[in-house]
């Protein structure tokens, strides 16, 4: 399966890596705004560089691209390849308008090619753990769902690139680029939400436009709770938790981040993902063999591209297979509307109707 990369940054580099260690994939093009920097990615892997993704499209016979553009810039190229005929797969998070995300969907749906959205955290053990819980009941039905997510960015991660840290250019703060990984798992575990409270505010970053730091109350369309907590404001980075309670009062949650958190192309992931919560009838004893067993495992891969890795092999199949992917482009939609509707409470201080 010819694979392409649209877009030679910091995350791109991840994503080449991935592609070369999963069987059955081959990369073969880049396609880059910059000439130079578009052939340098591609002289240091071997592939041919273009500038227009049509053309890449058709001259590699590319089945897959892969869109690691910044955030605002994903849609273009998106409905470039679709159209060309290539599946996507969309870095996090899929846009950051939901008329971007509506023009990429109706894209797919036009060109019969799937879309979908990188959340590589979705693959790790201890939050499949979750989700396999909730699917035999063992909770019984989410109805309290909690974010914390507490890091930390410097003024040189923001120097880092000329995009970082503006509204045109990034689409937004913590909501849009550290959150989106746990507010996804939010969302695949409690469903979609149904009406949204939230604040943004800039703590302690005044050299950037926008949030560093952001709260909400989440009403979910099954009846539950949820309460989230996202923030770029604590140094040098505590942790990132997702939890989930059940009407049966059992608890589960997945720590994915923990220590400095992980910054793609600057840094490496430091403490391994595991389940820090796990109050299942039954099973209450098991929290500590988890543990133990996602460290082990967590010590003999590269985690920085081993998942990217497993998401990448998962959409190879469901192309295959002709079946959407397990995360679909309308589920990387439901993230970025509860960002934009953070943003849009916070700007009327009311609550908004999803």
């Amino acid at each position: 399966m010819n694979i392409a990369i649209i877009g030679p940054g910091k995350v791109a580099h991840l994503h080449a890596q991935a592609v070369l260690q999963t069987t059955d994939t081959k990369l073969v093009a880049v396609y880059g705004r910059t000439h130079q920097k578009a052939q340098d990615f591609a002289t240091h892997y071997g592939i041919k560089a273009y500038s227009d993704v049509a053309e890449m499209v058709d001259r590699e016979h590319v089945d897959l691209c892969l869109v690691c553009t910044t955030h605002p810039a994903h849609r273009e190229p998106t409905v470039a390849a679709l159209m060309a005929g290539s599946h996507v797969l969309v870095e996090k998070p899929l846009a950051s308008s939901l008329a971007d995300c509506d023009a990429m969907i109706a894209a797919a749906r036009q060109a019969n090619r799937y879309l979908g959205t990188i959340s590589q955290r979705r693959f790790y053990e201890p939050s499949q753990r979750i989700r396999r819980a909730i699917d035999e009941g063992k909770i019984g039905k989410p109805v309290l769902g909690t974010v914390q997510m507490l890091g930390w960015r410097s003024e040189a991660y923001y120097q880092s690139d000329a995009w970082r840290g503006t509204w045109a250019d990034e689409g937004g703060g913590v909501l849009v680029n550290q959150a989106p990984h746990q507010l996804d798992l939010l969302l695949w575990y409690m469903g979609e939400a149904e009406e949204v409270y939230g604040v943004w505010r800039n703590l302690n970053h005044p050299y950037i436009e926008v949030d560093d730091t952001a709260l909400a109350i989440v009403k979910f369309k099954n009846g539950g709770l949820g309460n989230i907590i996202v923030s770029n404001s604590q140094k040098p980075g505590i942790f990132g938790k997702v939890h989930v309670h059940g009407e049966n009062g059992a608890s589960v949650g997945v720590q994915t981040d923990g220590g400095a958190l992980f910054i793609a192309g600057m840094s490496s992931i430091t403490d391994p993902p595991v389940n820090d919560l796990w109050t299942v009838p039954g099973e209450e004893t098991k929290l500590a063999d988890f543990v133990a067993e996602d460290t082990a495992f967590f010590n003999t891969i590269d985690a920085t591209v081993y998942y990217f890795g497993l998401q990448i092999a998962e959409f190879r199949d469901a192309i295959r297979e002709e079946r959407p992917p397990s995360v679909t482009g309308d589920e990387g939609r439901n993230v970025v509307a509860l960002f934009q509707a953070i943003y849009e409470s916070t700007r009327t201080g009311l609550p908004v109707k999803m």
